[in-house]
């Protein structure tokens, strides 16, 4: 889960990161009330998960409390590379004498975590990365250890910065470790990281990644999700713990394990270049089990989708034998009753496959159209769609 920027310095200031002060806002009215409580020089960012803000007109340094109206009257709704604008924050203006960069990011690859960190910050950090990676310093960071004083010396060491900005940005490295570790982040970043005029090193603008399989342990982490831009099928979807992403098409999918379910969109959508180019709807993984619980639930998400014309239930019994799955399918649809108002290809295999088949077959159900084969399935289900459209 991605953090909007006053979420990250929250995050910060909570494990003692140096910090300005932050108030977010959600009218021009509170903007202002805002600037006149923090006083000064202040900055109206726009709060949105994209990069590109101040280019895109979405961070303005506003003198007085009613510059600060004015300018979160033009940034709140505005529109930045496809996100609208809901917050902003009023940020304590800075003096800011020099700025870096520094983050701390799970490398999945080496099966470790690196540290990246330049003197040079408050730049786009992948463009000075491919011109001149020298001046961005990439140091293994081994899980057991974290980021001590030592391995933030060496961090700022290989970064090149003076011995006294030295001293005072390995304490604030630390801390940031603190974050990464303590929030189970895969991502936290600082973009500028900034000495002010009086030499203070201040986190300035932060980038945090939380790994959503760490909520059963950071129960607070639940009130940071973004309720206004989530999808609302995915929101219901997550109260089921079914893996569940939509997608832009007309046949709804669900199949049981990941790679499964990746390979019947792959086939839908080759199948959907005949019929009417249809694409797949979604991505649904029922997992191992398939209850009638857990398929009502699945389906019920599916068929709530106003773009699926037809649904394609894709198979294979392993642990849960096929005529479990079936007896489930069977059950799911007596649950929704009437809801369920669209057809259904359904695409059996494996363990008790016959015995699956034929409960599907003596349920007889209007809607349900069996295939023998993947392809089979697809094909029809894409037809389907097509001739509902």
């Amino acid at each position: 889960m991605d953090l909007f920027e006053y979420q990250a310095r929250d995050l910060f200031e909570k494990h003692g990161v140096p910090v300005l002060q932050g108030i977010v806002a959600t009218t021009p009215e509170e903007a202002k009330a805002a600037a006149e409580k923090i006083g000064g020089v202040t900055v109206v960012k726009a709060q949105v998960k994209v990069g590109g803000r101040g280019k895109a007109g979405g961070v303005k340094v506003a003198k007085t409390a009613d510059e600060a109206y004015d300018y979160a009257q033009q940034i709140l709704g505005m529109d930045i590379k496809g996100h609208t604008v809901h917050r902003v924050m009023i940020a304590q203006g800075a003096d800011i004498a020099e700025e870096y960069y520094f983050s701390i990011l799970l490398d999945r690859a080496n099966r470790s975590y690196l540290a990246m960190c330049s003197v040079e910050g408050g730049v786009e950090i992948e463009q000075l990365a491919v011109e001149r990676p020298e001046a961005l310093a990439r140091v293994e960071v081994v899980p057991t250890e974290g980021i001590t004083e030592a391995k933030a010396r060496e961090i700022v060491e290989q970064a090149r910065f003076d011995e006294e900005t030295a001293a005072k940005v390995v304490p604030v490295l630390v801390k940031l470790w603190d974050v990464f570790k303590q929030e189970d982040a895969t991502l936290v970043e600082v973009n500028p990281l900034v000495k002010t005029g009086d030499g203070q090193v201040i986190a300035l603008d932060g980038k945090v990644t939380l790994d959503e399989n760490a909520e059963f342990r950071q129960a607070d982490h639940a009130a940071l999700a973004d309720k206004s831009s989530a999808d609302p099928l995915e929101e219901k979807a997550k109260e089921h713990d079914l893996n569940y992403v939509k997608l832009d098409g007309e046949v709804g999918i669900i199949g049981n394990g990941a790679g499964l379910v990746m390979s019947t969109l792959d086939v839908v959508a080759y199948a959907g270049e005949k019929h009417g180019n249809v694409k797949p709807a979604n991505f649904l993984d029922i997992g191992g089990g398939a209850s009638a619980e857990i398929m009502a639930a699945g389906l019920d998400v599916i068929l709530n989708d106003p773009q699926v014309k037809s649904v394609f239930v894709n198979v294979f019994g392993g642990i849960t034998a096929c005529d479990a799955v079936a007896n489930g399918i069977v059950k799911a649809l007596e649950i929704l009753g009437d809801e369920e108002d669209k057809p259904l290809v359904v695409r059996l295999d494996g363990n008790n496959v016959e015995e699956g088949r034929r409960i599907l077959a003596a349920a007889n159900h209007p809607l349900v159209t069996l295939a023998e084969t993947m392809d089979e399935g697809a094909d029809k289900a894409a037809e389907l769609a097509h001739a509902a459209k």
